[in-house]
């Protein structure tokens, strides 16, 4: 809130205009470095051997896009950004809200994780319908724990007492690599998910009643990224692998029942009118765009603040 930023500033004794560009000097370094990071895994992780970059954006095109799959994530996108622009607002104090317990946030942040790994389950049904082997999969997956650690380092200069040390990237990894590895599960995975998403509320009654001695142990930082806790750890970010994963094996079973019988003509392979093309744009450049629009959002919200401080002084 804007008088925990009063309070803030006091504390540091610095003025609210050099605190905020104590803020955002960084919050732009880790832009930088995110805008970097990309571009030198696609240079040197997927093709080492290439310098430059006409060849390794023809390979990205070499198979179909679904076109559906990609507005859903591109609407997912939107509504993420619109959500975290609130948050901001409410974090410079323009606009207080309660993002952390009041449930028009808490319920649309629940919507818009849901997208986001639905779409990753489909997406992983897609790329193993298409024989995409585990060298691909692991060069998207060196992005994605790439672009997590980042997102690690730059919570921490912001947020240093609530950094995300398991968010929505970090939760990603580790299910991408299970839903790779149990994709041969079939219909199985309908269950699979369906106890995933039990999992927690389960594990909350045993740890708060019969169980309690271990609670200590699984709210810890080392374990909680199951999301078997009886507490949510304070983090502005926590996505743990259950009960999301069930989200994600959902989509993996949804793509797998879609490719089957030639089902995806009627679904998954379905032209969008034109209107709707932007969404399906927007949803192919979904790790750079989510990598690069807080920083920016911020960024410039800080600045607006800075300047309407010094209008107002």
């Amino acid at each position: 809130s804007f008088f925990f930023f009063h309070h803030k500033c006091g504390f540091t004794g610095l003025t609210c205009e050099e605190e905020l560009l104590c803020h955002v000097i960084p919050y732009f370094f880790f832009l930088w470095c995110a805008l970097a990071h990309a571009h030198l895994l696609l240079v040197f992780v997927m093709h080492p051997a290439r310098s430059s970059m006409v060849p390794q954006l023809s390979t990205f095109q070499s198979t179909p896009r679904y076109e559906g799959v990609d507005a859903l994530r591109g609407l997912a996108m939107m509504w993420m950004t619109i959500f975290h622009f609130c948050f901001d607002l409410s974090h410079l104090g323009f606009w207080p809200q309660n993002f952390r317990t009041d449930p028009f946030w808490t319920s649309q942040r629940t919507v818009i994780v849901s997208l986001f790994l639905f779409c990753a389950g489909l997406g992983q049904a897609i790329a193993l319908h298409q024989g995409q082997g585990w060298v691909r999969f692991g060069r998207r997956w060196l992005q994605i724990v790439g672009c997590a650690l980042l997102v690690s380092a730059g919570s921490f200069v912001m947020f240093p007492q609530s950094f995300i040390h398991f968010g929505v990237l970090h939760g990603m990894a580790v299910m991408l690599l299970v839903a790779r590895c149990t994709a041969g599960w079939g219909r199985w995975l309908w269950l699979a998910g369906l106890i995933a998403l039990a999992l927690p509320p389960v594990a909350h009654h045993l740890l708060t009643g019969v169980w309690a001695e271990a609670a200590p142990w699984l709210n810890g930082r080392g374990l909680n990224w199951l999301g078997l806790v009886s507490r949510k750890p304070f983090t502005e970010d926590y996505v743990p692998v259950f009960p999301w994963l069930g989200v994600l094996w959902w989509g993996l079973a949804a793509g797998q029942w879609a490719m089957a019988e030639g089902k995806e003509r009627h679904w998954l392979q379905r032209k969008l009118p034109g209107a709707l093309r932007p969404l399906a744009t927007l949803g192919q450049w979904s790790l750079s765009y989510y990598m690069v629009h807080q920083p920016v959002m911020i960024g410039a919200l800080m600045v607006v603040a800075w300047m309407s401080r010094g209008a107002q002084g």
